[in-house]
């Protein structure tokens, strides 16, 4: 099968396309034949080696010492069930998919393996491919935060990043649970940022929200780029502030995307699609995200012959 591999650690030149061992789903994985997958912001920090100087030594014990261990990187997908091992329950052959493959990574190639049990579900009926695989880490992730802020109807939420991958999918799920959602972004991708259910959007650029006077019960910083300091001044008494970043691990659970699935469908949930690339043009991908400017996600297309 053919994959884009990262053949060391730097440049988004070092991502190849070769060919290589298509997998062989174990006992209780599913063989998914990969029709959409994604290049997000973890992806570019794997590839690049982008560590903080304390952590370089045991990341690279952990990742790989010269490249990635995982050389086929990618962690969304999306495509259909194509061969199921031993034991397989949940999934049969031909079942449209989406899924997280989290640190087994592998999702940049034409199929991939996931364990039935993993952060994998039936993509929502009234989506492509495409636009199911961004769905998965943004989702997932805007879940799981919002719920350690304790999301509930009637607070004033802060999103701040609001027009990301996480921004655009914490905007909409932050209305579906009730709340009143003001959106930070720059100024281009306001509108966007509005039509995704805010109710106002601060240009960072033109007005700090921290110093603007206004309280909210939850502010989700969903890029690290405020800092709990900053936000403090903007919390309610008994207000939360979370972050992406040193707040630990995300916990994503197949229950998670079947929940997704239900938003979608009901017409509460939306894909943002920035650019399309195909898989040979995954380096081109790279260096577009790593401008800083992608609104929502960059989806890959892969293509199978025949």
């Amino acid at each position: 099968m053919r994959a884009m591999v990262c053949t060391k650690y730097g440049s988004p030149d070092f991502v190849k396309l070769q060919e290589v061992e298509k997998p062989v789903p174990k006992d209780r994985e599913v063989r998914v034949k990969v029709y959409a997958t994604t290049v997000a912001t973890g992806d570019c920090r794997v590839r690049s080696f982008n560590s903080p100087f304390l952590y370089w030594i045991p990341m690279r014990l952990f990742l790989g010492i010269l490249r990635p261990r995982q050389s086929i990187l990618g962690v969304e997908l999306a495509g259909e069930v194509e061969a199921v091992g031993q034991g397989v329950k949940r999934f049969k052959k031909g079942d449209r998919v989406y899924a997280l493959t989290g640190m087994r990574f592998g999702a940049h190639a034409e199929y991939a393996c996931v364990p039935e049990d993993g952060v994998i579900s039936l993509q929502p009926t009234n989506m492509t491919y495409e636009e199911a695989v961004a769905i998965p880490f943004g989702g997932t992730t805007a879940i799981y935060f919002l719920r350690k802020g304790q999301i509930r109807n009637g607070l004033k939420v802060l999103i701040y990043g609001a027009s990301g991958s996480v921004g655009t999918a914490a905007v909409q799920l932050a209305k579906h649970f009730g709340a009143h959602v003001t959106g930070v972004c720059s100024g281009v991708n306001a509108d966007l940022v509005r039509s995704l259910g805010a109710d106002q959007v601060i240009d960072y650029a033109k007005e700090d929200y921290a110093e603007a006077g206004v309280l909210y019960d939850l502010i989700f910083d969903t890029i690290g780029k405020s800092s709990k300091s900053k936000g403090k001044k903007a919390l309610a008494p008994n207000g939360r502030y979370v972050s992406v970043v040193g707040q630990g691990i995300v916990k994503t659970s197949a229950e998670d995307l079947a929940f997704l699935q239900s938003l979608i469908e009901a017409g509460e949930l939306q894909a943002v699609i920035d650019r399309r690339y195909p898989l040979d043009r995954i380096p081109d991908a790279y260096r577009y995200v790593e401008t800083g400017r992608k609104k929502g996600n960059v989806v890959v297309t892969v293509a199978h012959e025949g």
